[in-house]
């Protein structure tokens, strides 16, 4: 009796669960109600048999308890015609289940002819998009090309790759009311775009390139997550898709480098002097950080991540893993960033890939770092700036 009393209790908790529950999915944003659809399908189809079956076992547990003086029952090895129905009512409910997901997932993956094409590259842990250009096509790609200037991988010999338009920040603007086919690839491990409010997402899987599409149906700027556990870093794997007006998403897209616009290498800028010089190459380091992807691992308001924060840490002093401690000043923050894996701070493991800057580049980054750093070393910096040359 205890146990038919518990599976009663188990199903009505759960049926209430389900209705007063306070986690619900996010407001649909997109074109896809019939994914929602589908959901709800499964759910009633699964919560019924689940509620049938633990009943029938509380009836079971109830008319068929042991009791004094009562025969046992008859053995009965196999029933033809309850197998008979057994077997066409889990067919109806596995059909009921499957069909409606096939026709979904097929009108998913068959996107319309006039949909804006857009390819989302997964790396661990940032997001990289890119746009065909002005020829409507992307270009060609391949592993031999992948580096810190070209993270797609582009065909530097492909005409039809030179006009395409990179994003550079881990946030991509899309159309309202636009259909958007996304195109999915990983350099790495597997990875997953997600955007819960278009119910859409798909598997990043290196070596191959999946596809889905939607119609972004409601302005606004969403987060896009990984949904596939992809390392220490995995949780901080985000980006942000903002839908708005046609115009303005055209306007934003037309500020947008194209592939050979970043490609080309241009001398060497006189190095900036006095404050507004040194505030200038702060804010191309901040660009550079989130462009980069170093923004995934380090934060800047002090909380840590799978590297270290970047907020007082010039001018701090580091313990190693071999027990040995450094100053993080300039030398170090140069030496690090060039060659990550030759040192191991202690507590963070050794992830941290090692990136293709220009001495510029490198320049800026270091002194983001530094502007960063604790106030004492601030001060110094400032000071070193102001001095003359």
């Amino acid at each position: 009796m205890v146990m038919a009393i518990v599976l009663v209790l188990i199903v009505v908790g759960s049926v209430l669960f389900h209705l007063f529950s306070p986690w619900w999915t996010t407001p649909l944003a997109s074109n896809w109600q019939t994914m929602d659809d589908t959901l709800t399908i499964t759910l009633v189809i699964t919560g019924i048999f689940f509620v049938a079956i633990n009943l029938f076992v509380v009836y079971a547990l109830i008319r068929y308890r042991h009791r004094e003086g009562r025969p046992r029952a008859a053995h009965e090895p196999e029933n033809r015609a309850l197998e008979r129905w057994l077997i066409i009512g889990t067919s109806v409910g596995i059909a009921a289940l499957l069909a409606p997901g096939l026709v979904v997932y097929a009108n998913y993956v068959r996107s319309p002819p006039d949909a804006l094409v857009l390819e989302v590259l997964g790396l661990q842990w940032q997001w990289h998009y890119r746009f065909p250009g002005a020829d409507g096509k992307l270009g060609a790609t391949d592993a031999r090309f992948v580096q810190g200037g070209n993270p797609f991988g582009i065909d530097p010999s492909d005409a039809a790759g030179q006009d395409d338009l990179l994003v550079a920040s881990n946030e991509v603007h899309l159309p309202l009311g636009k259909p958007v086919l996304v195109l999915i690839r990983s350099h790495d491990v597997l990875h997953d775009f997600y955007v819960p409010p278009f119910r859409a997402r798909m598997n990043s899987v290196p070596g191959q390139v999946s596809r889905f599409w939607f119609t972004p149906t409601v302005a606004g700027r969403y987060e896009a997550l990984c949904a596939q556990l992809c390392g220490v870093g995995h949780p901080n794997m985000r980006g942000f898709v903002v839908v708005e007006e046609p115009a303005a998403f055209q306007a934003w897209q037309a500020a947008l480098p194209t592939f050979a616009k970043t490609q080309v290498k241009a001398a060497p800028a006189p190095a900036p002097e006095g404050a507004a010089g040194a505030g200038a190459r702060v804010e191309q380091g901040r660009a550079l950080a989130e462009s980069k992807g170093c923004v995934a691992c380090h934060t800047i308001d002090g909380t840590p991540r799978v590297g270290p924060t970047w907020k007082g840490l010039y001018g701090k002093t580091e313990t190693m893993e071999d027990g040995a401690r450094a100053l993080v000043d300039e030398a170090y923050l140069r030496s690090f960033i060039s060659d990550p894996t030759a040192r191991r701070v202690k507590g963070f493991p050794p992830v941290m890939p090692k990136m293709d800057l220009s001495q510029e580049e490198l320049d800026a980054l270091v002194a983001y770092i530094q502007s960063l750093g604790s106030a004492p070393a601030q001060a110094a910096t400032e000071q070193k700036e102001k001095a003359p040359r």
